[in-house]
């Protein structure tokens, strides 16, 4: 199969805005940036360079509407720390029904998409073949 993911677009009606919260989030580069598009690379050098898909962060005219059909799930190392360096950034915590037994946090970014913050893996889960 020669098909791949290039990136994930995000509609906005502020690129640099958004992409300069992903940025800072991701610790990724912005390496395309222009006035109705911004594309993010993770940092030169990672292991997640040239494998990873790119963010792309598109000028669209209309606020978004309604809860998204995609989203990015996040794995940190501390879900807590990280959840609170996001706030810090701008991002906010969202109630889309997912209920208080969860062990994931369901935030918003600025324009109000919605990602996940999962739970840090176990020693065992990390250590897994």
């Amino acid at each position: 199969m020669t098909l791949r993911i290039e990136s994930v677009a995000f509609d906005t009606t502020d690129p640099a805005r958004l992409a300069k919260f992903w940025s800072a989030a991701l610790g990724w580069r912005i390496t395309y940036d222009s006035a109705d598009e911004v594309a993010l690379q993770p940092a030169a050098g990672t292991r997640e360079e040239g494998v990873v898909a790119d963010l792309l962060f598109l000028r669209v005219p209309e606020e978004k509407s309604g809860k998204n059909r995609l989203h990015l799930d996040l794995r940190p190392d501390d879900q807590a720390a990280e959840v609170a360096r996001l706030e810090a950034l701008g991002a906010r915590r969202v109630d889309v029904g997912q209920g208080p037994d969860v062990t994931w946090v369901v935030m918003g970014d600025p324009e109000g998409n919605e990602f996940c913050v999962l739970r840090a893996l176990t020693a065992d889960e990390l250590n897994a073949p």
